[in-house]
């Protein structure tokens, strides 16, 4: 059962990840991508417990789908922060 999630939580930040860069070809906006990639930890964490409650069939296997959700947080997070070093490395270039 673990390396069902485990795939899960790989196939999630890698949808979550393609999504985010689309939006950024739309809108080249790092910042964008950034803030959709969250959004989408939690809708892919939702979508993960609810697979993990049908799957498990356990009121504990909500924290699997947070799981989830928690790593596709931290994948946001690494976004932001490269947003916020590119611009910065941008602003001092132009300097």
């Amino acid at each position: 059962m673990a390396n069902f999630f485990l795939i899960l939580i790989g196939f999630f930040i890698i949808i979550a990840n393609i999504i985010g860069f689309i939006s950024y070809k739309k809108k080249k906006s790092l910042y964008y991508a950034a803030f959709i990639i969250l959004i989408l930890a939690a809708l892919f964490g939702a979508i993960g417990g609810i697979l993990a409650l049908l799957i498990i069939r356990d009121a504990f296997a909500i924290f699997y789908g947070l799981q989830v959700g928690y790593y596709l947080l931290i994948n946001s997070i690494i976004v932001l922060l490269m947003a916020v070093i590119a611009t910065v490395i941008k602003k001092y270039k132009n300097k």
